[in-house]
């Protein structure tokens, strides 16, 4: 059944508007040959479809993109290198580049903004790109997000000199490489949720983020949720639907 049928059954009462809204969240989607690129995923998960872009070519980058304008969708690509920007520049001058977050965003429609905050804590300097790309990624969704980097265990004094940060959050992100104690430590002192991100950082024993990865899992703190390794977009996506339970700011226009 295509749109046209649905919309013409609804018309002729065949069907419900709600039993519309359940099929149009599964269509459509357009088929490149090289990817299928889903429209409706914003009526399911509340954000447009995001672009891994590591390990697409840039012209495939370039034909999704494109496709995706011509729907007037937000566009938001993860792990993009500057040359990809400068190949979407071809397209749009529209396009937003976050270096350090290696994020490319498009936008063409208004975001609806969340009420709550989010907070992304950084345990070391060399953390900051993963917590960059959770940051981005909880802001381009509509969060408002407060940043505490270079605040790990080695000074943890610079953590609570800010819990005020952290207890006026709905949720907290917590990036650390290393050992990846920072989570629990975090998860101990707060009441709220906390996503954990271990992130590759760290010498031979750290095993690109292994023993980061097994310390947020073995926690003792309880309320702690771990992504994968240096995987900040996961985070910043579950912060998001954490928070967007609190409501959005402008909910009364949406009447």
């Amino acid at each position: 059944m295509d749109l046209k049928d649905i919309l013409l059954k609804v018309r002729k009462g065949q069907i419900e508007i709600d039993e519309a809204l359940e099929i149009l969240k599964y269509l459509p989607f357009e088929d490149l040959g090289f990817a299928k690129i889903d429209f409706h995923r914003s009526l399911r998960r509340s954000v447009p479809e995001v672009i891994f872009c590591q390990g697409k070519k840039k012209e495939q980058i370039v034909k999704i993109v494109d496709a995706m304008m011509k729907k007037g969708s937000n566009i938001m690509g993860t792990r993009a290198s500057e040359d990809v920007v400068l190949e979407l520049k071809n397209i749009t001058e529209n396009v937003q580049y976050f270096k350090d977050a290696r994020i490319f965003y498009i936008e063409n429609k208004r975001v609806l903004k969340n009420k709550g905050k989010i907070a992304v804590v950084c345990a070391g300097t060399s953390d900051i790109p993963v917590a960059e790309e959770a940051a981005i990624t909880a802001e381009i969704f509509g969060n408002k997000v407060e940043r505490l980097y270079d605040v790990g265990v080695a000074g943890i004094h610079r953590l609570f000199m800010n819990l005020n940060v952290l207890n006026e959050s709905n949720v907290v992100i917590v990036v650390a490489g290393m050992e990846g104690a920072l989570a629990s430590v975090v998860a101990g002192v707060i009441d709220k949720p906390v996503i954990a991100v271990p992130t590759s950082v760290g010498y031979g024993a750290n095993f690109n983020g292994l023993s980061a990865l097994l310390t947020m899992l073995n926690s003792c703190a309880g309320g702690i949720t771990v992504v994968n390794i240096d995987n900040g977009f996961g985070a910043g996506f579950a912060a998001h639907l954490i928070n967007r339970l609190g409501g959005i700011e402008d909910e009364d226009t949406l009447s």
